[in-house]
């Protein structure tokens, strides 16, 4: 099978990453004498810098990983909650039926760099200065542009001059939008890095002290009061069309700490896969993996109608049990392990026929009757915010970063950073980044397991996944994508279990997605039956699953998914792969 470029293989080392860059950095910490867990964390610090249109020191992460020393494999949650402040009544008295997709209503505390903090005190072995530098050395000295930053400030450089006047000073040099390939510095951004370091080595000289210190300036110190300050000064346009406040306040930040769980588990095939609570979509990929569990994918051509249909068919199922029973497990309780019952999907698979759904059709478990979000209407183009619209900005496929690393002692690390976009939120000039707007996932819709709470966990969709193999540790992988994201992994997935492509032959395979439920991100439109295809699929493919009811929407030929891969062969092999499409995701490794 043709491949855009080798699967990997080493014994050292192996980093995927997004953006060349980042896998860079990961393998100099590892050269450094660091392990996975260092590496993971300079390449995701340098993600922050080198992608800020995809996540930022403002955003969130979850870490799936498997720790050698341990023997374990958990779950860092790197997912801040809404800021007290934030309740349904506040939002009704706005006026609002959503939660704007962009500005500071939808801020929720930054959950990234304290999850960050967390792996490299606890698993890794590097001391703060030695993972931050690569981060410090490209947001100071500068780093190329891709055209996927520059096509986003033009989208919102209209908005940047008239309202976000902090945004345009830093992303619109000189008033012109940047070139792609032209050396970008974001020097504020690089001061709070070597602030943050400073503090930190000033308050103790000890490593795991150091890494404590600097999460108390970010989360009680410098950041937390520059962002509060911000806050309480600023007011901004969103996709409302209105300017509104946020509600974040020093005190949610104080009050957070990324936290340690156990992963969720299902077994499939020669293989048990880890994944997050149900504060995020992870489980989703599960319960696809227990419903295509009865069917013979591996006697299916691998691009053919009946593999796309049957993969797309349990999707719906399974979504539709996201929208109805998943969110914050502290808030609401989420009958897991009911959703996750052999029995339930082998009821559940009878639902899949021949022809294409066009219901959202959750579970009834425990004798609980599911309950969906009413639909609401999308909002038409906000005024005075210009084209390309935020609802269009705002739920583009690919908001996300992946890092995935794995090392010679037996380490694995899949992680999903994203949030605090240049086009999500103004720059907060004092520190050279914006703040996330994952709130917006929350429906203000009273009674939902994700209905908006203060101090509640959004039901994110950022969702890494480990797997094991015959017992053994085995792979590390994620993608960007938003709803997107545990349907391009799972074919990923399914393409190497199933069909024994390598891992960037499974990459590189031509892949698909549904857009039938209710998307996760304003404007939070559902397109029932809707399919969208690459277009290397053959025309016989496409018009089977028309003459099925899927509404096909063909797109390029190379353009769904940015996954990356890394694995550990029996014997200590590594192996890694990145994606092709969109230029830019590199592994590397040795």
């Amino acid at each position: 099978m043709f491949t855009t470029r080798p699967e990997l293989r080493g014994t050292f080392g192996m980093v995927a990453s997004t953006h060349w860059l980042a896998s860079a950095a990961g393998m100099a910490a590892l050269e450094q004498g660091g392990n996975a867990f260092d590496a993971a964390v300079a390449a995701g610090l340098t993600l922050q810098v080198v992608e800020p249109h995809l996540n930022g020191l403002g955003g969130d992460v979850p870490i799936v990983f498997y720790s050698a020393e341990r023997d374990e494999t958990l779950v860092v949650c790197g997912q801040g909650p809404a800021p007290a402040a934030a309740t349904i009544p506040h939002f009704r008295e706005l006026e609002l039926d959503l939660i704007p997709g962009n500005g500071l209503l939808a801020a929720c505390v930054p959950g990234a760099f304290g999850a960050w903090m967390l792996l490299l005190r606890e698993f890794g072995t590097l001391r703060l200065a030695d993972v931050c530098s690569y981060a410090i050395r490209y947001a100071e000295t500068g780093y190329p542009l891709v055209p996927g930053i520059a096509a986003t400030i033009a989208g919102v450089a209209d908005l940047f001059r008239k309202d976000w006047t902090d945004s345009a000073e830093l992303y619109l040099p000189g008033g012109a939008i940047p070139e792609p390939g032209r050396l970008f510095r974001n020097r504020g951004l690089a001061a709070t890095y070597r602030r943050l370091v400073a503090e930190a080595e000033r308050a103790s000289s000890d490593r795991e002290g150091q890494i404590e210190a600097a999460r108390e300036a970010f989360y009680s110190g410098f950041v937390a009061e520059a962002i509060a300050a911000y806050l309480e000064r600023a007011t901004a346009l969103d996709s409302s069309g209105r300017r509104h406040r946020g509600l974040l306040s020093g005190d949610d930040l104080a009050s957070w700490r990324a936290r340690i769980e156990p992963p969720v588990t299902l077994d499939y095939a020669d293989y048990r896969v880890y994944k997050t609570g149900p504060w995020g979509q992870g489980p989703v990929f599960l319960q696809q993996l227990a419903l295509l569990s009865g069917f013979e994918l591996e006697s299916m051509d691998r691009e053919g109608a009946e593999f796309v249909h049957t993969i797309v068919e349990c999707a719906k199922l399974a979504f539709a049990d996201r929208e109805a029973w998943y969110g914050d497990p502290e808030f609401v309780d989420v009958p897991l392990a009911a959703l996750l019952n052999a029995r339930l999907a082998d009821e559940r698979r009878a639902l899949v026929d021949a022809s294409a759904s066009g219901e959202l059709r959750p579970s009834a478990v425990g004798g609980r009757v599911p309950r969906l979000p009413r639909a609401v209407p999308t909002p038409e183009t906000a005024p005075g915010i210009g084209e390309p619209t935020f609802a269009s900005a705002t739920s583009r496929s690919g908001d996300t970063c992946q890092v995935d690393v794995a090392d010679a002692a037996g380490n694995l690390v899949a992680a999903t950073p994203s949030g605090g976009w240049l086009d999500g939120s103004p720059v907060i000039p004092e520190l050279g980044f914006c703040l996330g707007t994952r709130a917006q996932m929350f429906w203000l819709e009273e009674g939902l397991p994700s209905s908006l709470e203060g101090r509640k966990r959004p039901r994110t969709t950022l969702s890494p996944t480990l797997a094991f193999r015959a017992g053994e540790p085995y792979l590390a992988f994620g993608t960007p994508g938003g709803d997107q994201q545990d349907q391009w992994s799972l074919v990923f997935f399914v393409s190497h279990a199933c069909f024994g492509l390598n891992l960037q032959e499974a990459i590189d395979a031509p892949t698909f997605h549904t857009n039938h439920f209710p998307a996760s991100f304003y404007p939070r439109a559902a397109r029932p039956r809707e399919l969208v295809i690459e277009g290397r699929f053959g025309r016989s493919a496409v018009a089977e699953l028309r003459r099925r009811g899927h509404d096909v929407i063909v797109s390029d030929a190379w353009s769904l998914g940015r996954l990356c891969a890394v694995g550990r062969e029996p014997g200590g092999v590594l192996k890694g792969a990145a994606n092709p499409r969109g230029a830019q995701a590199y592994a590397a490794g040795r």
